[in-house]
């Protein structure tokens, strides 16, 4: 074909893009948050430690790999993922990582508060369990990532509600704790509180992105 080699640079050019777009570790957990449910830019801001002008030009990185959509209420300008499929990207790549490299493998441990807080995801044995009422499954996100989206029978006590809430958990069924994957603290802090308040608790790695990502 006359041109092949040009068209063929400029194919893998366009592909580059996501690439890049997925090729700095804030804007990873950029797309982690946004996962989560839609937010502005402070809140983003907030919740990945970084400035909002920083926050903004990760945002158009973004934006210009079309990876995000925005939507203005007033002066606010809200975030949201262009597409469930950049969700499933950012799961399958962290699941690559995960495979592949020792030194995220050693990092994922520390986490941890003790070895079998990782628990194994089994599907279908935790989902007959919570059905069953035999364990309750908690999620520890911001309410409004609850309501957003949430593992099957989960139940939501925000993490900062957590302590002033515990009579609402039951003493007698081991409580599994999630938060946002197998990157976010909460649901580890959420874990090491309830221990120390007497109550069986472990944490499930999986969050909502990585259980939207087995089911599709």
């Amino acid at each position: 074909m006359r041109n092949g080699r040009k068209i063929k640079d400029t194919l893998y050019e366009q592909v580059a893009r996501i690439g890049k777009a997925f090729s700095s570790p804030k804007r990873l957990e950029v797309i982690e948050l946004l996962s989560q449910g839609e937010k502005s830019v402070e809140r983003l801001a907030q919740e990945a430690s970084i400035s909002v002008k920083l926050v903004s030009a990760h945002l158009r990185e973004l934006r210009t790999a079309q990876l995000v959509e925005t939507r203005r209420e007033g002066k606010n300008i809200y975030y949201r993922l262009a597409d469930k499929a950049v969700a499933d990207l950012w799961v399958q790549v962290h699941r690559l990582a995960e495979n592949r490299l020792e030194e995220l493998q050693s990092a994922l441990q520390k986490i941890a508060s003790q070895p079998g807080d990782l628990v194994p995801s089994d599907r279908e044995n935790l989902m007959k369990a919570a059905r069953k009422g035999e364990i309750v499954v908690l999620d520890v996100r911001p309410a409004e990532e609850y309501l957003t989206a949430h593992l099957p029978f989960a139940r939501s006590i925000p993490l900062d509600e957590l302590r002033q809430r515990l009579s609402e958990l039951p003493r007698d069924r081991s409580i599994v704790a999630y938060c946002r994957g197998p990157y976010c603290l909460m649901a580890v802090d959420a874990v090491e509180l309830l221990s120390k308040e007497g109550y069986r608790a472990v944490h499930l790695r999986e969050g909502v992105a990585e259980w939207a990502s087995e089911a599709r």
